[in-house]
């Protein structure tokens, strides 16, 4: 699953890589090294621009970086409280699930990280680790969203929420845990994003050997356990020993 992950870039610099415009405005979150669910987090969409009576263009779409919560609050949701449950979504069962199938068809999106933690689960307390590239390009990983309006209040702002697709754990990743975020390569991140492609099936599909050869797995403190804890030192590699005895 993706519990926990850390988002420290700036919304210009997710902008020139994922090769969008920045939109976040007074929403950009600072720097996040511990991002957990409800938190406000930058998503990549891409949709086709709408004129001045709400009319979508068709000839051309654009590609934003935008700011939402995470935890999904579907449209048909009596209240917000839910996305707190509904932080992942399986990508073999999203497509069916009735929560998750129309927002999979029609509302994706990536959710850029530095890299996401994972918690052994047959260690005792549970071994933090972190997982990121072995370069600095941040991890484009799937995501779904979703529009909410409160019914008491149909005039306040709508809240825009999402959540991150898991798939089975690929290569070593699968040591720790057996589910992953389902993270996208560079080259698929276009047709993901595609707002008038509305089957996505062939990307619903464990990351390659390949892309998993060019993650890092690194033991780190279990400080990143309490939500309090925000820092970069929360990323940095400690001797496994120390990691379970982190303050």
């Amino acid at each position: 699953m993706c519990g926990r992950y850390a988002s420290s870039k700036a919304p210009s610099e997710l902008a020139a890589e994922f090769d969008a415009r920045d939109e976040t405005g007074s929403l950009a979150p600072e720097p996040d090294y511990n991002v957990a669910p409800t938190k406000p987090v930058f998503s990549i969409v891409q949709r086709h621009p709408r004129d001045a009576e709400g009319s979508p263009d068709p000839d051309r779409s654009e590609r934003t970086v935008r700011v939402m919560r995470w935890g999904l609050v579907p449209k048909w949701a009596k209240d917000p409280s839910v996305g707190s449950r509904m932080i992942n979504a399986r990508s073999e069962t999203v497509a069916t699930k009735p929560a998750f199938r129309g927002a999979v068809r029609y509302y994706r999106c990536l959710v850029p990280a530095d890299g996401w933690y994972e918690w052994k689960r047959d260690s005792s307390p549970k071994q933090p680790y972190y997982v990121t590239n072995s370069g600095e390009s941040s991890l484009g990983m799937a995501g779904i969203w979703a529009t909410w309006r409160d019914p008491a209040e149909p005039e306040a702002e709508p809240l825009v929420s999402c959540a991150v697709l898991t798939t089975e754990a690929v290569g070593g990743l699968a040591e720790v845990h057996e589910r992953m975020p389902l993270v996208l390569p560079p080259r698929d991140w276009a047709e993901w994003l595609d707002p008038d492609n509305q089957d996505v099936t062939d990307l619903l599909v464990p990351p390659s050997a390949e892309l998993v050869e060019h993650l890092r797995m690194r033991p780190v403190s279990r400080a990143v356990n309490s939500v309090a804890n925000n820092s970069p030192g929360l990323t940095e590699p400690v001797p496994e020993k120390d990691a379970l005895f982190g303050s």
